[in-house]
């Protein structure tokens, strides 16, 4: 059973990143995590979720449900949460018939995926998205929407033993990124792949980049980098969320993960000759700040955006939405009328952050 404070402090960059509206009502009726009745975790966002699904609107219906699963699943109540999360997300993209299920079979288990733009006709370069290990891929799945506009083929998957996916999470987790690239080859130009990959799996888009040098850059926010792995007081003193997490996805009961084949070394960062765009929180409780330090000393293309805040900066979603996505498209070197409004938004949304906090 999860500590309700903790669920409340974590869910809201979840919410905020989704736009879902009305989220804190919720989060007021909510007094325990334990059972189905009223005033549980799981039971309110399911009751959320079933009255937006009579009313048809299964997109946020589905995040709703996501809600309720969060932030893994630890019984039946959350798995059936999460398998309601995907009915309705399936329902949703009915409506959206160039959104399509993806499957890959790798060493160790199953990934799924959702995926716009994959063509034998028109291979075009991949994009691949991925939350963090609190995150399942149907949180994304509206973005495969805009999959045209951004003149690429789109995937949406999750981390290694989250939601659906059945990879055991290891310091080979990596790995999968590269798999699915091989699985679609045929179907995307992925000699220009660019990730963005939030949380831990920054740390994954990291590493593959290392090694495959399919990948043309990385997007991430709040990575683990080295010091999170090989810092064991570090990890002792994380959320215990955080903890509970990473004991579920690694199978470690104490939730502890060694830096034995986990963390990035000088040289591999060195080594890195991509653009990596990277937001940082000033006062994270998740990753230490001298992982950020190592990027700023090694990487060579790095872009660095630091703001006031704690994990995932939850004060400032929006505007690492608005960057996230800048970034990505002048990694690809796309310098049209889009960017120049995206770069218009991201002043505009600085502007007003700066007047909010003052």
């Amino acid at each position: 059973m999860n500590d309700v404070a903790e669920l409340k402090a974590y869910i809201g960059v979840h919410a905020r990143g989704q736009r879902m509206r009305g989220f804190q009502e919720i989060l007021d009726r909510i007094e325990t995590d334990e059972g189905l009745g009223a005033g549980s975790w799981v039971g309110e966002w399911c009751r959320a979720g079933e009255a937006l699904e009579r009313q048809g609107q299964d997109l946020e219906a589905s995040r709703h449900y996501a809600m309720a699963r969060f932030p893994y699943v630890d019984g039946p109540a959350r798995q059936e949460a999460l398998d309601r999360c995907i009915t309705a997300l399936d329902r949703w993209r009915s409506a959206h018939r160039a959104i399509e299920q993806l499957e890959v079979q790798l060493k160790g288990g199953r990934v799924r995926c959702w995926t716009a733009g994959l063509s034998t006709a028109d291979r075009k370069p991949l994009l691949v998205m991925m939350g963090g290990n609190m995150t399942v891929k149907e949180q994304w799945a509206p973005l495969l929407v805009h999959a045209q506009r951004l003149g690429m083929a789109v995937i949406v998957t999750e981390m290694p033993s989250t939601g659906e996916n059945t990879l055991p999470y290891d310091p080979d987790s990596w790995q999968m990124i590269s798999g699915l690239l091989d699985d679609v080859a045929d179907r995307a130009d992925v000699s220009r792949t660019h990730l963005t990959a939030l949380s831990f799996s920054g740390h994954l888009a990291l590493r593959c980049a290392v090694d495959d040098a399919r990948i043309r850059g990385v997007v991430t926010v709040g990575a683990p980098v080295s010091a999170f792995f090989t810092d064991l007081v570090w990890q002792g003193a994380l959320p215990k969320i955080t903890q509970d997490t990473l004991a579920h996805m690694t199978a470690r009961p104490e939730g502890v993960v060694g830096a034995d084949g986990w963390a990035l070394t000088p040289a591999q960062l060195a080594a890195l000759d991509v653009p990596v765009a990277y937001t940082a929180s000033l006062r994270d409780e998740v990753i230490p700040y001298d992982d950020v330090r190592l990027l700023k000393e090694h990487v060579r293309r790095l872009d660095l955006i630091e703001h006031d805040d704690v994990h995932a900066s939850p004060n400032h979603v929006q505007e690492t939405q608005l960057w996230s996505t800048v970034s990505l498209l002048r990694a690809r070197g796309i310098r049209n009328l889009q960017t120049a409004v995206l770069g218009l938004m991201l002043r505009l949304t600085r502007v007003r952050q700066r007047l909010s906090s003052a």
